[in-house]
C-alpha cells in the first residue's frame, strides 16, 4: 500500500481534477470523487490516471459531501482499497449568480450545505480517520487537510453575496482546525482561487454580462485585466500545481490555518 494517498472531493473536472492530476504525478494514490451526476467524468480520469501512471493510481468514488455519512463512506472505501489516509482536499463547491435581494432562503441554505458543511464534514471525518491511524506513516507527506476558500473571502464581488459569506466561512474555520489539529501533526490549510477558467466563472460572465450589458466572454475578460496583475484568467492547473504539489508536501509541513491565494495578484495580503 502507498504511504502517500489523498482523497479530493468534486474532482471530476475543473481545480479538483487538476489537484488530482498533480497528486497522482507526485506519486499519490488518489481517490476521484464527485456527486453522482459527474459519474461519467469520475469514471474518465481514473482510467486516465491509472494508464498513464500504473493500475492502483487511482480509484472513483460517488460521493455528496453533504452527507456525513456519505463522507465516513467516502473515507472507508478510500482506506481499505489505498490505504492509510495522508492528505484530504475539501474542494467540493457550488456558486450560484444573484442580486442579493433576489437571493431566497433556500439558496443560502444550499450554499451553505455544500461549501460550508461539506467542508466541515470533510474536515471532521479526515481528522478522526488520521488521528486514529496514529503517528503519521514515514514515507509519507505528513497528514494534510485542505479546504476550498475563494478570493471572494477577502476581495467580495457583486451578485456573489451568500457565496462570499461560504468562503469567509470556510477561512474562519481552518484557521480554528488548524490550531486545534496541531498536537496530532496534522496541518490544515486553505487555498484561495481568483477568476478561473472554468464552468463557474462562465456562469459568472454570463450574469455579470447580463446584468451590466457586456457580451459573452466579455466580462471575465474585463475583470481579469482590470484586477489581475498578471492580467489574464487563470485556468485550473494555475491551482493544482501549488496544491498539489506544495501544499500537500513535506516542504508545507510548517504552514498551517493559512488561507493562500493563487489569483495572479488580485488580492494582496
Amino acid at each position: 500500500m502507498s504511504k502517500r494517498t489523498a482523497i479530493v472531493t468534486g474532482s471530476s473536472r475543473g481545480i479538483g481534477e487538476a489537484i488530482v492530476r498533480r497528486l497522482a504525478q507526485e506519486e499519490y494514490r488518489v481517490t476521484v470523487n464527485d456527486v453522482a451526476a459527474n459519474q461519467a467524468g469520475i469514471e474518465k480520469l481514473v482510467n486516465e490516471l491509472n494508464e498513464k501512471h500504473g493500475q492502483g493510481t487511482a480509484i472513483g468514488v460517488v460521493a455528496d459531501v453533504t452527507s456525513s455519512e456519505q463522507v465516513q463512506s467516502l473515507i472507508q472505501q478510500s482506506v481499505e482499497k489505498l490505504g492509510d489516509l495522508t492528505v484530504f482536499v475539501a474542494n467540493a463547491g457550488i456558486a450560484q449568480v444573484a442580486p442579493v435581494l433576489e437571493i431566497s432562503d433556500e439558496d443560502v441554505q444550499k450554499m451553505f450545505n455544500v461549501n460550508f458543511m461539506g467542508v466541515w464534514l470533510s474536515y471532521t471525518h479526515a481528522a478522526r480517520q488520521m488521528i486514529k491511524q496514529g503517528p503519521v506513516p514515514e514515507g509519507s507527506s505528513g497528514y494534510k487537510i485542505l479546504g476550498a476558500a475563494s478570493i471572494v473571502a477577502f476581495k467580495p464581488f457583486p451578485l456573489l453575496a451568500h457565496y462570499s459569506a461560504s468562503k469567509w466561512a470556510v477561512r474562519g474555520l481552518t484557521q480554528v482546525f488548524a490550531m486545534e489539529m496541531a498536537k496530532h501533526k496534522i496541518n490544515v490549510n486553505a487555498y484561495a482561487p481568483g477568476i478561473v477558467g472554468t464552468a463557474m466563472w462562465d456562469l459568472i460572465d454570463e450574469k455579470l454580462g447580463e446584468t451590466e450589458g457586456r457580451a459573452k466572454g466579455e466580462s471575465v475578460k474585463k475583470y481579469s485585466s482590470e484586477l489581475t496583475a498578471l492580467e489574464r484568467v487563470s485556468v485550473p492547473d494555475d491551482v493544482g500545481g501549488p496544491v498539489g504539489g506544495f501544499l500537500c508536501s513535506k516542504d508545507a509541513e510548517f504552514i498551517t490555518g493559512q488561507t493562500i491565494v493563487i489569483d495572479g495578484g488580485i488580492v494582496f495580503t
